[in-house]
């Protein structure tokens, strides 16, 4: 695959590299006295000196004979240099930030390039929101590479999004320049039932000689994983057992560790590594969501890192799970992914093995941040109106939108049950006792009411639901970041501060919110296709603490609270789900009534 994410093709700058490593010509950056973190060969080498030119990397070694009178040396003093972190996957929109405001927090952490699949924005807007996301990403020195939202919608059939994409449009961005393969393939249903639709889309990836990421949530490790990889799906991020990342990496295929805002995977999988005696180079590390206090407080890849040091993998493996192994996943590791000649010079300073502080960060050859700071301004982006403007919703909504006729006094109803910081749900069952004709939330069962709303194209549509899990005991929530379709979903314990919520992000233009008897208690407004705004890491962790101490007000006392509940939506997760259509046994993959005794 050709890079197009270095600032000089190899072929432009190799005649110019090896004058550089021969002494004929002088480096335009050496970095000297280094403790190497050799990801090609696992170990640590002490004092040796990287020479740079072009963007790329000359020679690793004694560089005594590069420097010239112009050349930039940096003295490492003993500190360690890797090659930059690379997350293999990633949805921007997660963040809550743009593209542009996303990569001013993460490279100070040593993030140089991000596989990012904007399905998120491609579900509102397609693919001109995709193209939004690659103008913001163009202006940053980030390395934001593209894998095509696969799946849009991620289960055809079972909702309404704001596009789709079938096979010709993804055959169509693989001439994009962004463009490294295919986001994750979400519809394995489609691919296992041998549907035309996936595996065209799966046959349009190949055909280009680009990777096709996976999304493989079920616990079946035999005919189906096999069927699933045999697709020539090359790696999977939905590993939740020790047993399915082992599986997977046995067959050939990259497990991706997920350690996210929300989703903390990594104590259960890192067993995998650290109860077997694997090779471990189809492991690699990746967040898949971050949000801007994590990012602020804790970090991006660097803080995986620590935590997969935590879980008692050593760290030179742990930063292999986050170089090498991700451009290797990628067929770009003859570019990306370790200290090499030829290589491009992305490189991260580190000042110890343990707390992993990022002092440096080279990308291309250029300093690009230092002590936690970004040193390259970047031009503004502004999306475009059309962007910004992204919710229709076919009714007026009132307290009365939220009534569920009752048959009778007592109802046995469908519950989907919410696991913290997991991304399962569970098919649970309870009995709700009507009011004056209708079904309530019951706060005392833990048993709250859900409604979503199709919010793109006016249609009305809504469906009804009840979740268990959040210890709501008064009030309510909404939020347009609701995966993938990114309809408008409701929970509350009534229908009055249920209405104000919806309506409070219909005014805003969407974004996440938090009301009880009446009063708003935090806002995170998001205009962005109701999924992103343009303000910086801090002003958005702002927000996001007062809409977390909201949820705490309410009662809800689980980690990211928001992003568990982004997912109530995703009919492509196991157990029981909802959309706009209605309730989905995401085992059987079929509509089922709220009311059990119904047909």
């Amino acid at each position: 695959m050709i890079n197009t994410f270095c600032r000089t093709p190899l072929w432009e700058a190799s005649r110019t590299l090896s004058a550089v490593a021969g002494g004929f010509q002088p480096a335009d950056l050496v970095i000297t006295h280094a403790n190497l973190v050799n990801v090609c060969t696992h170990e640590i080498m002490e004092d040796i000196s990287v020479a740079v030119s072009c963007g790329r990397i000359a020679l690793v070694g004694n560089a005594d004979h590069c420097v010239g009178e112009a050349t930039e040396v940096v003295d490492a003093a003993g500190q360690y240099l890797a090659p930059g972190f690379l997350d293999g996957h990633i949805h921007v929109e997660s963040s809550m930030m743009s593209v542009g405001e996303y990569a001013r927090a993460v490279i100070p952490h040593g993030t140089v390039g991000i596989y990012m699949d904007p399905h998120e924005i491609c579900n509102v807007l397609g693919l001109d929101g995709v193209k939004c996301m690659l103008e913001d990403a163009s202006r940053t020195p980030l390395k934001a590479m593209l894998t095509t939202p696969s799946c849009v919608p991620a289960v055809p059939g079972f909702e309404d999004t704001g596009s789709s994409i079938g096979p010709e449009q993804i055959a169509e961005t693989m001439n994009w320049k962004a463009c490294v393969g295919l986001g994750e393939m979400m519809n394995f249903p489609g691919v296992l039932s041998s549907s035309d639709h996936a595996h065209d889309i799966i046959g349009a990836t190949l055909k280009a000689g680009k990777i096709v990421t996976g999304h493989y949530s079920l616990p079946e490790t035999g005919k189906g994983l096999n069927a699933y990889i045999a697709s020539g799906v090359r790696c999977c991020h939905e590993s939740t057992r020790m047993e399915d990342a082992l599986a997977k990496m046995r067959l050939g295929m990259y497990a991706m560790l997920r350690e996210g805002s929300a989703w903390h995977d990594l104590k259960e999988v890192a067993r995998c590594i650290t109860e077997h005696q694997i090779d471990t180079r189809f492991a690699v590390l990746v967040s898949d969501d971050a949000h801007p206090h994590t990012l602020l407080s804790q970090g991006h890849l660097d803080h995986i890192v620590r935590r997969a040091a935590e879980e008692g993998i050593d760290a030179i493996t742990a930063i292999q799970m986050v170089t090498i192994n991700c451009a290797q996943c990628f067929q770009m590791d003859h570019d990306l992914g370790s200290v090499a000649p030829g290589k491009c010079a992305d490189l991260v300073l580190i000042d110890n093995l343990t707390d992993l502080n990022v002092t440096k960060v080279w990308i291309d050859g250029e300093l690009t941040a230092e002590n936690g700071v970004m040193l390259k301004d970047m031009p503004p982006y502004a999306y475009p109106d059309w962007a910004t403007h992204s919710m229709h919703i076919g009714e007026t909504i009132t307290k009365d939108t939220f009534r569920i006729p009752a048959d009778k006094s007592e109802e046995t109803v469908r519950v989907i049950e919410v696991i913290p910081a997991k991304v399962g749900s569970l098919e649970r069952h309870a009995v709700l006792r009507s009011s004056k004709g209708f079904l309530e939330s019951d706060p005392a069962q833990d048993v709250l009411k859900t409604v979503v709303f199709e919010r793109h194209h006016n249609t009305g549509k809504k469906g009804f639901g009840f979740v268990r899990g959040f210890g709501i005991t008064c009030g309510a929530m909404a939020s347009t970041v609701a995966h993938d379709a990114h309809n408008l979903l409701v929970i509350g314990t009534n229908d009055d501060d249920m209405a104000l919520a919806a309506n409070t992000l219909i005014q805003c233009g969407g974004g996440m919110t938090a009301v009880q008897n009446g009063k708003v208690l935090g806002t995170v407004a998001l205009p962005i296709a109701g999924l992103m705004n343009d303000l910086s890491a801090e002003e958005m962790s702002r927000m996001v603490e007062k809409l977390e101490n909201a949820w705490r007000q309410i009662g809800c006392s689980m980690p990211s609270p928001f992003m568990t509940m982004a997912l109530i939506p995703l009919a492509c997760l196991p157990e029981l789900r909802l959309t706009d259509r209605g309730l989905v046994d995401c085992t059987a993959f079929r509509f089922v009534p709220l009311k059990t005794d119904s047909k």
